[in-house]
């Protein structure tokens, strides 16, 4: 799981793009959770509190240069 300071660490092309993997990822989970048996339930979570995370950083930063 990333934690918030490496996401803090990263630049805004890099944010954008773990977002789309994580978007990615959190589609096949839902997909996958309606066809069959997920091993690990709790990885839709995470995956939906990393984009919140991305999301909240890049507000921080759009208001930071306004």
């Amino acid at each position: 799981m990333t934690k918030i300071n490496e996401l803090r660490d990263m630049s805004d092309e890099q944010l954008q793009a773990t977002m789309n993997e994580a978007g990615e990822t959190l589609f096949r989970l839902r997909f996958q959770s309606q066809s069959e048996r997920l091993n690990t339930p709790s990885e839709i979570r995470k995956n939906r509190r990393l984009i919140a995370r991305i999301k909240t950083l890049q507000t921080e930063r759009a208001a930071a240069i306004q």
